[in-house]
């Protein structure tokens, strides 16, 4: 999979590139991750990219131009790569607190994308006129304000390239974890068996995947429950998990 990120600091994405997952999944050519700086796209001495907004107000914001030019840029530069352009296929994405909220079905469905282009807005925002003509989504990662797009990016970023196949080690990692079934994940121990004065629960050494399954589930129910009674109320069981609950409902 194939992505551009447009960004004013290109370097913060090193982390991504070469750490973890994501950096094992570029290492093994599984994905493609390439920084587009729209300073490069500048025509004046100071390699200027915003300016004050009409209007007047406070701060600074970022000129269509440049950011249009580095957008058509990258569509060059994913097609090359074998991408469909476009929003079925290639989307160009805006990262802002104003976009849907990131989820993981929303993250599943950017797993069947050829590629993304990905927009990092920095100062007071984009001018809207690039946002109207070139952007096909805007994603947020949560109801709060940072500085940048950069780091909402990242974000996207690992969780859609986790979510590919073969990237992960183990494919039962993803699959178990938060969110993926719709509830919390369970708690999970390792050695030593007894640590600060609690020990292992005896079910997890008891061999019985059966009951283990059973225990887990229970145990993200709990969570879920208590934690986020949002997701509980969505939550559809499957027959085997609707008789857990039973004898849970039994045992309360």
């Amino acid at each position: 999979m194939y992505f551009a990120v447009i960004s004013i600091f290109p370097e913060m994405f090193a982390s991504i590139r070469e750490f973890g997952i994501t950096g094992r999944a570029v290492t093994q050519e599984q994905v493609t991750i390439e920084c587009i700086n729209p300073r490069d796209y500048t025509t004046d001495n100071y390699r200027r990219v915003d300016e004050r907004p009409y209007g007047g107000g406070p701060g600074m914001v970022m000129m269509a131009e440049p950011l249009a030019q580095a957008i058509e840029a990258a569509k060059l530069r994913a097609s090359q790569q074998g991408c469909r352009i476009g929003k079925a296929n290639c989307p160009v994405v805006y990262m802002s607190p104003q976009g849907q909220t990131l989820s993981e079905n929303s993250v599943l469905d950017m797993t069947k994308y050829d590629g993304m282009i990905l927009l990092c807005g920095r100062y007071e925002g984009i001018d809207e006129r690039l946002l109207s003509q070139y952007v096909d989504l805007e994603v947020s990662i949560g109801d709060y304000v940072l500085s940048g797009g950069e780091l909402p990016a990242m974000v996207m970023i690992d969780s859609v390239i986790r979510r590919l196949p073969d990237v992960m080690g183990d494919k039962l990692s993803a699959e178990q974890d938060s969110f993926v079934d719709g509830l919390l994940d369970c708690p999970h121990y390792t050695k030593p068996y007894e640590f600060a004065g609690m020990a292992v629960p005896e079910v997890l050494l008891s061999g019985h995947h059966a009951n283990i399954a059973k225990w887990r589930f229970i145990q993200q129910v709990k969570r879920t429950q208590t934690r986020r009674p949002d997701l509980w109320q969505a939550f559809t069981p499957t027959a085997e998990q609707a008789q857990w609950l039973k004898a849970l409902e039994k045992q309360d």
